[in-house]
């Protein structure tokens, strides 16, 4: 059972971080992009109201993916990450197919992420989690 909730705490470390590190992405702290850049792709690509949901997509990775490394409200969470990663599959990755390594790239990324949260779900967050010690799970 303990490395069973080691594997979930792992789990939930490397895609909350992941999650994380784009939501940093979207403010320009971390790589290329910017927060002006990415509303002015979503405004490409014909997305309602691009601001708001460009800061809706980065709140969603910024604080779900805190929430998700530290096993915080895991589920309520992770149905929030997997409802980005869908969004961002059908509207950001339309008509790449699945290669990540496509041009334009495809949805492979994002179709990961999401099961892998989904299963994250589906088997709670473990042991070592906040939900665990907050008695939410």
């Amino acid at each position: 059972p303990n490395l069973i909730n080691l594997g979930l705490l792992t789990i939930r470390l490397a895609l909350g971080i992941c999650f994380v590190v784009h939501g940093l992405g979207k403010l320009g702290i971390v790589g290329p992009g910017n927060m002006q850049g990415f509303v002015g792709w979503l405004a490409s690509l014909k997305v309602p109201i691009p601001a708001l949901m460009a800061r809706i997509a980065m709140l969603s990775e910024l604080v779900g993916g805190v929430f998700f490394a530290l096993g915080f409200f895991t589920r309520p969470t992770g149905l929030v990450l997997v409802s980005t990663m869908v969004v961002a599959g059908l509207i950001g990755h339309r008509g790449g197919g699945y290669l990540i390594t496509n041009n334009p790239p495809g949805n492979e990324y994002t179709i990961n992420l999401a099961v892998v949260v989904f299963s994250i779900i589906v088997m709670g967050p473990g042991q070592f989690s906040l939900d665990h010690f907050l008695w939410i799970q």
